[in-house]
């Protein structure tokens, strides 16, 4: 072999060499016990492989078919993944997926994933997502965010990571159509932005009901144009309770705060993108304080009133004898629906206590007039008004087991909290519920016990035990199970003082219900779940949640 030959095979050998060391980097093969498959909340089936696909700027998100709704979640993926990756990957329509591609794929005839169940496939090279709705495709999309590195959630550009996904197929779908959260926005506003990046967390873990408390003893939070004095005297109270000391005020003027009304529109169309329903609670007949401040001659007294400046529950509530107080609900109704479009409006109903009505000659003459017992039956009267006026509108009412008593509104759905009895009596006759106890799901609880947690309303809930809570009572016949719509997570805001506190409160008790809600019973592990959560800490660092760590140390 003479030089020259000796030359070309060496180069050969190189070229050879450094395509071998290209074709590894992008098919490493590892074991699968070494996979970051640390999903929550865990797919129904998942089926692991042993190698992996890795995303670089030259991957491309192909959209099929090329709809607005596919385009949209492609648009999502790619704004999503472009700051930590330093580069917006192409989204093309294309019906023959190429390699180094992940493929959103919208197919109808998949029935059995239902509105929200996907398909997930990986290989050397790529990903494809098939869903039967576009809920289905968001989901998936939310679980490639899991199975990629932790860094991809940094928002600005990440070096030194390869973005690696493992090659896996998985076929998931919810248990329950209602994972919810609550949050109280009417005892310590919540600012816009932070309700963004709430939602963006609800819809890492897939839940997708967010009811927001509005108004309240103690605030009135969103704007009506038809009563401004509504948010001009009722967002803004002398002082609260003080923080360590409820019993004391803190002397601090709080407010004036609340939700203009392109703030909400701002925020129902930022979580409609993620799949997730903002619900509006407008509390009636009872903690409606803030209201009767503005127009003190919808109570039964007069007033005058003030804002609550203590928590806790208040004597004046609307006065179910007068019909002006139907005009006046019924037109902040009818402005709330225009803002929400959610199917469900929840207009509270829970701890109305009936002093005022008990003694005032208007109530006690509606009662005569339409034949009621008594004051229950009463609040089931304002009930089914009301919902009668929603489901004139296409909209459903839904309330807090409250409004049970008396009889229960056609139409109505029930969120259960005291306890599970008022779910299986609403089941039983045939109505929606969703399951919310405080036993399992009140998560301004403390989480434990000792001076190293934060200040708390009371009660006592630990993880643990949110992961072990099943929504759907034994007490239930079988046909009467499928009334149980899901469960929800509830923040409520006295002692939420700030956006920390919230996380604080909310992780990982919220990741903990969210597979209650999602995963298939015989699915679910604690010991499993834990180890999960481990891997997510680093997420949520990343993210900048304020979670309350596993070992118990606040951050």
């Amino acid at each position: 072999m003479n030089y020259n030959q000796r030359v070309q095979v060496i180069m050969l050998w190189t070229v050879l060499g450094l395509f071998i060391i290209s074709f590894q980097s992008h098919v490493t093969p590892c074991c699968a016990a070494d996979l970051n498959i640390k999903i929550i909340p865990k797919p129904t089936k998942i089926e692991k492989g042993d190698t992996i696909f890795t995303l670089n700027e030259k991957t491309v998100i192909i959209v099929k078919p090329s709809s607005t709704e596919v385009k949209a979640l492609g648009s999502y993926l790619s704004d999503f993944l472009a700051p930590a990756m330093g580069a917006r990957l192409t989204v093309k329509s294309s019906w023959f997926p190429k390699s180094n591609s992940i493929v959103l794929r919208l197919n109808s005839s998949e029935k059995r994933l239902g509105d929200e169940g996907y398909m997930f496939k990986c290989t050397p090279r790529g990903v494809t997502i098939t869903a039967a709705k576009p809920a289905g495709i968001f989901y998936g999309i939310q679980t490639l965010r899991q199975l990629l590195p932790v860094q991809i959630e940094s928002r600005q550009k990440v070096y030194g990571v390869a973005w690696t996904v493992p090659c896996l197929s998985i076929e998931d779908q919810p248990r329950f159509q209602w994972r919810g959260m609550l949050l109280d926005p009417a005892r310590h506003f919540i600012t816009k932005d932070y309700l963004l990046k709430y939602i963006d967390l609800m819809a890492l873990y897939k839940l997708n009901q967010l009811q927001l408390h509005l108004t309240d003893d103690q605030g009135w939070r969103i704007e009506i144009k038809k009563y401004p004095r509504l948010t001009e005297s009722g967002s803004i109270r002398k002082e609260s309770p003080m923080p360590g000391n409820r019993k004391q005020g803190d002397g601090k003027p709080y407010g004036p705060f609340f939700y203009t009304q392109d703030q909400i529109r701002e925020i129902v169309a930022y979580a409609a993108k993620r799949f997730v329903t903002i619900v509006p609670e407008i509390e009636m007949p009872g903690h409606s304080l803030a209201a009767s401040v503005a127009f003190p001659e919808l109570s039964c007294t007069g007033g005058p009133f003030e804002i609550r400046t203590k928590w806790g529950i208040e004597p004046d509530i609307y006065c179910a004898g007068n019909d002006k107080v139907f005009e006046f609900v019924q037109d902040i109704l009818t402005e709330v629906m225009d803002m929400f479009p959610s199917t469900f409006i929840h207009i509270g109903g829970d701890e109305a206590p009936k002093d005022r009505w008990n003694k005032c000659p208007k109530c006690q003459a509606r009662i005569q007039k339409e034949g009621l017992k008594d004051t229950h039956e009463l609040q089931s009267y304002f009930v089914r008004r009301i919902d009668k006026f929603l489901a004139s509108k296409g909209r459903r009412l839904i309330g807090w087991d409250e409004i049970l008593e008396g009889g229960l509104a056609p139409g109505a759905a029930v969120m259960s909290w005291r306890g599970i009895k008022g779910g299986i009596a609403a089941a039983g006759e045939g109505h929606d519920v969703v399951m919310s106890p405080t036993t399992h799901c009140y998560f301004d609880y403390a989480q434990a016990k000792g001076d190293n947690e934060p200040e708390a309303i009371g009660g006592f809930l630990p993880l643990e035990k949110v992961y072990d809570y099943e929504p759907i009572p034994d007490q239930l016949s079988a046909d009467r199970k499928k009334h149980i719509l899901g469960a929800q997570g509830n923040v409520w805001g006295e002692y939420m003082w700030t956006p920390q506190n919230i996380e604080y409160f909310s992780y990982p008790r919220a990741c903990a219900l969210a597979e209650v809600v999602w995963t298939p019973l015989e699915l679910k592990n604690l010991s499993d779940f834990l180890d999960r959560f481990v891997a997510h800490e680093k997420r949520l660092d990343v993210i900048g949640v304020n979670y309350r760590k596993l070992d118990g140390q606040q951050k």
